[in-house]
């Protein structure tokens, strides 16, 4: 079974730096990952989307993230990462991964990773 599993989160101070990470695991050799996206859930908050990355690379990103986080990805490793720079106490959230793939001639969107709590402090 294909499973997301996110890493990378911690506690920095204002204006530092994380980079979050989150890996496909249990996939067969037929498997293609498509969209891939970082969702953010700040406590007492509905959860956003950060942002996204298609297969061939394009990105979109919440305005509050604009310029200081930047979306990637290494389809070779099957990962997805986020860096994350010029952090402030508002980005304190559970960060989540999600992605749409395809394995065994089976297309599955919307899968979810385990978050990873992302703090900062001011």
């Amino acid at each position: 079974q294909v499973q997301l599993v996110a890493s990378g989160g911690g506690l920095v101070q204002a204006g530092g730096s994380l980079t979050l990470s989150c890996a496909a695991t249990g996939y067969s050799s037929i498997f293609s990952i498509n969209a891939m996206r970082w969702y953010r859930q700040a406590p007492g908050k509905q959860r956003e989307l950060v942002a996204d990355i298609t297969r061939g690379g394009n990105t979109n990103y919440a305005d509050s993230v604009k310029g200081r986080f930047t979306i990637s990805r290494d389809n070779a490793k099957i990962t997805l990462y986020l860096q994350m720079n010029s952090l402030k106490p508002e980005d304190t959230a559970v960060y989540y991964c999600n992605a749409d793939y395809r394995n065994r001639g089976l297309t599955v969107t919307g899968v979810w990773g385990q978050g990873t709590q992302v703090t900062v402090s001011s």
